[in-house]
């Protein structure tokens, strides 16, 4: 009676068995036989259901990473605070704030007498200068042929010079508030000068209002050239010897973080803010981007010191507290799982008999699809290995112990094998 209960005990056990082969659950599928210590055993569906890729290790260019925070900023040859030349009133004002101006373009109009004090002062020694000029040539031909005094031809000389730098001077103050200086001799007076742009870019600040009286020390108009607008980044001390220029910087900007842009570093300072003990370098962004703004918030991260040396992809690896492994492919580990197996071999012969006929009657239509899931059986080691540097995406490998030259490692889904390993250890122990 014992060994009747028995022999339908193991029948029950084993058409579970087989319906668990036949469910064709490929992850997490549940390990029939137990597979040799730290190894896992995967047929054809389980490695096509986690998509797994077996390659060799790369020789990749890694570089030191350091994390970094700023803002963008234009450079002081974009940008110009602008004040007038001459002191006046506001008359007009030709632009707005925001507004894109190219050099040389009309930003305000100014009024005031002292323009037209300017112009009178200028057209009087202009129209003087001819005949000053005249009458110095006449001395000086006659004191050469000892006809006239010396003293008349050095006063002659002396009142031409001061006309002609007094001239040359009001020339360039008129040049330098925009009035012609023909039309001036002509005897065009005009009681308004222009303030022009000196550089292209956009008016972020209009200090004036119509009617108000600004000197020449009064910044009126602030204007910025974003398209020369730069990375500037804060490093802090512990990392300065790090840095180089023409190093590589990637970034995203506060108000697009999804965007990541990159940068060249062009020039490091050479002094520390105090408050901070971090020093600035700039970084030219290489991407052709809009609608960035002066000020706004970056972080980033700074490519250092590069290192050629051997990696694979981060989803290669797996860390188990402290420590990382990777998984190779170890077709030997097959060979150790058959002969354990056969080692295991110690049924009863009746019994076993029995059970086979048992099998025969009940699973007999299923014999094609076991041998289907247990076609193609690969066998992966899970290995210690000791990581470096981490760039764009990869890790450096350090190997405890040699391995040989073109192992198959797997790429990726290295957690899922550490999953399916620990699994499987767990059910064995009960």
């Amino acid at each position: 009676m014992k060994t009747k209960i028995f022999i339908v005990f193991i029948g029950i056990v084993t058409i579970m068995s087989c319906n668990s082969k036949n469910t064709g659950v490929p992850e997490g599928e549940e390990h029939e036989e137990q597979s040799p210590e730290g190894v896992v055993m995967l047929n054809e569906k389980q490695r096509d259901a986690l998509n797994l890729k077996l390659g060799v290790f790369q020789m990749r260019n890694l570089t030191t990473v350091v994390k970094t925070n700023g803002q963008l900023e234009v450079p002081p040859s974009s940008t110009a605070n602008i004040t007038p030349i001459i002191g006046g009133n506001v008359k007009e004002i030709k632009v707005f704030h925001g507004d894109k101006v190219t050099k040389g373009q009309e930003l305000v109009v100014l009024e005031h007498p002292d323009y037209i004090v300017l112009q009178e002062n200028f057209a009087e020694i202009a129209n003087n200068l001819e005949y000053l000029e005249q009458e110095y040539l006449r001395q000086k031909e006659l004191f050469e042929n000892n006809v006239g005094s010396g003293q008349e031809y050095q006063l002659a000389k002396s009142e031409f010079n001061t006309a002609k730098a007094k001239y040359e001077g009001l020339k360039s103050r008129l040049q330098m508030v925009h009035l012609s200086p023909e039309e001036v001799k002509d005897g065009k007076i005009s009681s308004t000068i222009s303030i022009v742009s000196p550089i292209n870019g956009f008016v972020n600040d209009i200090n004036i209002k119509v009617g108000t009286y600004v000197d020449s020390k009064d910044i009126i108009f602030e204007i910025a050239d974003n398209n020369s607008i730069h990375a500037d980044f804060m490093i802090y001390e512990k990392d300065v010897h790090l840095l180089k220029e023409g190093q590589k910087v990637h970034f995203t900007v506060s108000n697009r973080p999804e965007e990541e842009l990159t940068g060249t570093v062009f020039a490091i300072g050479k002094e520390f803010e105090a408050s901070s003990r971090a020093l600035h370098i700039h970084a030219k962004i290489n991407d052709k981007t809009s609608n960035l703004i002066s000020g706004m918030y970056i972080s980033g991260h700074l490519h250092t010191d590069e290192k050629y040396t051997r990696t694979l992809p981060n989803d290669a690896i797996v860390t188990e507290g402290t420590k990382s492994f990777i998984f190779i492919l170890d077709n030997e580990a097959i060979g150790e799982h058959g002969r354990d197996e056969s080692e295991q071999a110690g049924h009863d012969e009746d019994d076993k008999s029995q059970l086979d006929e048992e099998n025969h009657k009940g699973h007999a239509h299923g014999d094609d699809d076991d041998n289907d899931g247990e076609e193609n059986i690969m066998a992966f080691r899970m290995i210690e290995v000791i990581t470096g540097l981490k760039d764009d995406g990869y890790t450096e490998i350090h190997l405890i112990n040699s391995l040989p030259e073109n192992t198959q490692v797997v790429m990726n889904a290295a957690y899922y094998l550490l999953a399916d390993m620990k699994k499987e250890e767990t059910e064995h122990e009960h």
